[in-house]
């Protein structure tokens, strides 16, 4: 494929781990954030801090503190001091604290030994060195819950109360740390868990039009301009919102989308790009299911499909849907239902997931009365409909 003829301008822009200078409605937690570690940039050494940040998958945790750490080093380099930010996720060292302090070590000491030091001896050289060093320090542990699981309270309260055992030094070490649910805390014992729960940043998942905002930026960023119209952020901010508002998925969604566009030769990311991708990542709907609706469903679906193959929106109103009903029951020798019926159709194929009905939406976004073909390819879902009644009408 020649980078010609790809809808993208800079697909980095949409990988995992890329990290962007803004991150829509997420301003509030920052500047909580910034409230809560303004000591490192007022009052160096005189206080540490532990923080927690908890929201959902694909609510934006690991961008928010990644951000919030890139920000916090330009403010300090502004001011001439000597802070580092540290990101570590747990996950990827089995929640055990050894491995985790040994990655924070090496920061500072390259050659720091893997092996022949347990967790308390790594901590102590890790505070000897900032304190030398004179370095302050903030370290975010990501994925924070597998650490608790591993390691339990000691682990836990060796972190969170390093320095009280040093009144009379500089407390350069602070830590944030990420969680999905703080129900993770709640195997710890009572003392550690005072230390923990006291400052609590909390993301709720995003809501429909937020996703719309966070794609739109993504856009951007990472697609050539016109390669993604309004319809069809709409349509990947529907399917995130249905995943519990994961961000992370509309964002995969979209790349993906991307490549399909570019395997096909489009110059443009097409619903139908949409449904390939979400297909191959949700297989949400099974064959016999499609196969076993009644007739005039069928016949429905099958006038949907072939609207959707043949047009690039990501959605239909439902008048229009009804004429495209109208239709196939003409080529089939069928007499259309009724208003009432067809739209109790919609309702139960909404219920399977073969249909996305929106009614009554948002009016400044002056939609209503639309369905969507959310998760199957518009071509593959007129093969299986043609097919199911071509045997179905040999029966009749």
């Amino acid at each position: 494929m020649s980078l010609t003829h790809s809808v993208f301008n800079d697909e980095s822009k949409l990988d995992i781990n890329y990290i962007p200078a803004k991150l829509p409605h997420r301003e509030k937690e920052q500047r909580l954030l910034g409230a809560f570690f303004n000591f490192i940039l007022q009052c160096p050494g005189k206080m540490s801090q532990r923080v927690i940040l908890v929201g959902d998958v694909g609510t934006g945790k690991t961008a928010l503190a990644k951000n919030f750490g890139a920000d916090l080093v330009s403010q300090t380099k502004r001011k001439n001091l000597k802070f580092h930010y540290i990101h570590i996720n747990c996950r990827e060292f089995r929640g055990s604290l050894q491995p985790i302090l040994h990655k924070i070590v090496t920061t500072f000491c390259s050659n720091y030994p893997a092996r022949g030091y347990a967790a308390d001896e790594i901590l102590a050289t890790l505070i000897q060195v900032i304190e030398e060093e004179e370095i302050h320090l903030l370290v975010t542990l990501d994925e924070f819950d597998s650490l608790i699981q591993k390691e339990g309270s000691d682990a836990v309260y060796k972190l969170t109360r390093i320095h009280e055992t040093r009144q009379d030094k500089p407390q350069r070490l602070s830590f944030l740390f990420i969680l999905r649910d703080l129900k993770a805390t709640e195997c710890l014992d009572d003392s550690t868990k005072s230390t923990l729960q006291q400052n609590i940043v909390r993301l709720e998942r995003y809501g429909k039009f937020q996703l719309m905002d966070i794609l739109d930026a993504r856009v951007v960023l990472a697609f050539k301009s016109g390669a993604v119209e309004e319809d069809v952020v709409d349509l990947v901010a529907e399917l995130a919102y249905s995943e519990t508002g994961n961000a992370r998925f509309g964002i995969e969604l979209l790349w993906r989308a991307g490549k399909y566009a570019d395997a096909s030769e489009f110059d443009q990311v097409r619903a139908e790009c949409i449904r390939s991708a979400v297909s191959a990542i949700i297989p949400t709907v099974r064959r016999s299911e499609l196969v076993s609706l009644g007739f005039h469903e069928k016949l429905f679906l099958l006038a949907l499909a072939r609207h959707f193959r043949d047009n690039t929106e990501a959605y239909i109103q439902i008048g229009e849907a009804e004429k495209a009903y109208g239709v196939v029951c003409e080529e089939y020798d069928e007499s259309p239902k009724s208003h009432t019926q067809i739209w109790l159709y919609v309702q139960y194929l909404s219920k399977l997931g073969v249909l996305k009905a929106e009614v009554g939406a948002a009016e400044v976004r002056g939609r209503t009365n639309r369905l969507s073909l959310p998760s199957i390819p518009a071509a593959e879902l007129e093969q299986v409909m043609q097919h199911s009644l071509h045997e179905a009408k040999g029966e009749l």
